[in-house]
């Protein structure tokens, strides 16, 4: 019986993982609008947010818990997508279609995981804790360095500022505005470098 209980405990598990994979698929909204060629995956922006976090210098936050936050605060995303701003999607609709999700998601575990999983995401959406609003900066800041980085493999500079300029004043972390300044200096290189000709690359709107 023991056995059995078992097996029909990872049958959960296994149906967690499933569902969470599918965020290597779910391509990040803001990019498909911006018609960029191989979007990432919501998969790749939270690992990289994860790396982030790991490399905090700041030991005045829970470091381990940033990465928990960070691999959890999009995990909703495998059944609802990443609504983005331009799906005119409420932000209390999308709170609770993820909400659901989550609940979903986090009943396929066993009773403390699920606990810890749904909590750290409610922590995240609270944005409550120290930790939550820095990984909030990071999710920021990863969405730029990612503009930054299709700004160049397109060889089209400008071409997403409006992802800068919505990130205007939300950086309060020194670290992570160090970050995001040396960031800035780079983008501006690139675009200086642009001024000479034609920004648009293969794939560029502009």
């Amino acid at each position: 019986m023991a056995t059995s209980d078992s097996t029909d405990g990872m049958s959960g598990v296994l149906q967690f993982m499933k569902l969470v994979g599918q965020l290597k698929r779910v391509p990040r909204t803001g990019w498909v609008y911006r018609h960029v060629k191989n979007p990432e995956s919501v998969s790749d922006h939270m690992y990289r947010m994860a790396v982030m976090a790991l490399t905090l210098a700041d030991e005045s936050f829970d470091k381990s818990r940033c990465i928990k936050l960070a691999l959890v605060h999009d995990m909703a995303e495998c059944i609802v997508g990443d609504i983005a701003p331009a799906d005119n999607v409420s932000k209390e609709e999308k709170h609770r279609r993820e909400e659901d999700a989550m609940k979903h998601l986090t009943s396929l575990l066993k009773d403390s995981v699920r606990k810890e999983i749904y909590e750290l995401w409610e922590e995240y959406e609270s944005q409550l804790s120290p930790e939550a609003r820095l990984v909030k900066e990071l999710d920021q800041l990863e969405m730029v360095l990612q503009a930054h980085e299709y700004e160049e493999l397109e060889n089209n500079p400008g071409k997403m500022q409006e992802f800068f300029d919505t990130t205007q004043g939300r950086f309060h972390n020194p670290e992570v505005l160090q970050l995001v300044n040396s960031l800035n200096q780079e983008r501006a290189a690139h675009l200086e470098a642009g001024k000479g000709g034609s920004v648009d690359g293969p794939h560029g709107t502009s």
